[in-house]
C-alpha cells in the first residue's frame, strides 16, 4: 500500500472515530488511535506517522525491535499487543511504552523487574478474555479483580485499564453487550485502583460499538494497512 492510500485510509478511519464519538457526546481527542502495524514493513508506518499519527502496535516481537531501531529518530509511542512468553519480557520491558496483553502476574512481575529505571513505569493493560473463547489469551473477568491489585502493587508499571477483544460479530447488538461486560468489569475494578484510565477495546469491525462504550483505545490494523502480509 503506498503513502497516498494510507494516508486515504488514515483519515477514513479518523472520521470513523469523530462519528463514533459524537454520537455518544464524546470528543474524539478522548479517544487514541492505535495503528496495529504487526506484518507491515517500516515505511509503511513512516506514511502513517506522516499524516499525524504517533501510536503504533505490534504483536511480534523481533519484527517490533526491528522497525522500532529503524525508526527510532520518529517520536511514536509502542505499544505490545501480542501473547507474551515469559522469555521475552526483558525485551518488551525496554522497548516499549505500553503493553497491553499482560495476562498472569508472572509477566507482569517480570516486566516490573526488567523495566530499566530510566524509562520510568511502563503502561499496562490486563487482558480479558471476555467472550470466554478457548483460542484466545486473557485473564478471565472473574479473575480479574485478584489479578489486577495484585499487578497495581508492583513498582515499575503502572497499570491504567483493560485490554478485550470480544468474540468477532457483525451485530452491533452483540458487539455493545460484550463491549459492555468490560465497562462493567473497570467500572468494579475503579472501586479498589481508582487511577485505572485506559480501555483498550474496539478494531476495524468493532470500532463505533467500542467507542460507543466508552474505549479510550481502540486498535485499527486492516482499515489503515490493509490486509495483513502473510508469509
Amino acid at each position: 500500500m503506498n503513502k497516498a492510500t494510507i494516508a486515504s485510509q488514515v483519515s477514513k478511519v479518523l472520521t470513523r472515530i469523530e462519528g463514533a464519538a459524537s454520537q455518544t457526546s464524546r470528543r474524539s481527542d478522548e479517544i487514541t488511535l492505535i495503528a496495529v502495524s504487526k506484518t507491515k514493513p517500516a515505511e509503511a508506518i513512516e506514511a502513517a506517522a506522516a499524516c499525524g499519527l504517533q501510536h503504533f502496535g505490534e504483536n511480534y516481537l523481533q519484527e517490533a525491535l526491528d522497525k522500532i531501531e529503524t525508526l527510532h529518530e520518529l517520536d511514536l509511542t509502542w505499544h505490545f499487543i501480542g501473547p507474551i512468553q515469559s522469555n521475552k519480557t526483558r525485551p518488551i520491558a525496554e522497548h516499549f511504552d505500553w503493553v497491553h496483553s499482560v495476562d498472569r502476574l508472572k509477566i507482569a512481575q517480570r516486566l516490573s523487574d526488567q523495566r530499566p529505571a530510566h524509562l520510568g513505569p511502563v503502561n499496562i493493560c490486563l487482558q480479558v478474555n471476555i467472550s470466554n473463547e478457548d483460542t484466545k489469551s486473557g485473564v478471565s473477568a472473574e479473575q480479574a479483580p485478584e489479578l489486577a491489585s495484585a499487578i497495581a502493587t508492583l513498582p515499575n508499571i503502572r497499570l491504567r485499564g483493560l485490554m478485550a477483544i470480544p468474540k468477532p460479530s457483525d451485530d452491533p447488538a452483540e458487539q455493545a453487550a460484550a463491549f459492555e461486560k468490560v465497562v462493567t468489569l473497570f467500572n468494579t475494578l475503579r472501586h479498589t485502583i481508582p487511577e485505572l484510565d485506559t480501555l483498550s477495546m474496539g478494531m476495524s469491525q468493532d470500532l463505533e460499538a467500542a467507542i460507543a462504550a466508552g474505549s479510550t483505545m481502540v486498535r485499527i490494523g486492516t482499515d489503515i494497512f490493509g490486509e495483513r502480509n502473510r508469509s
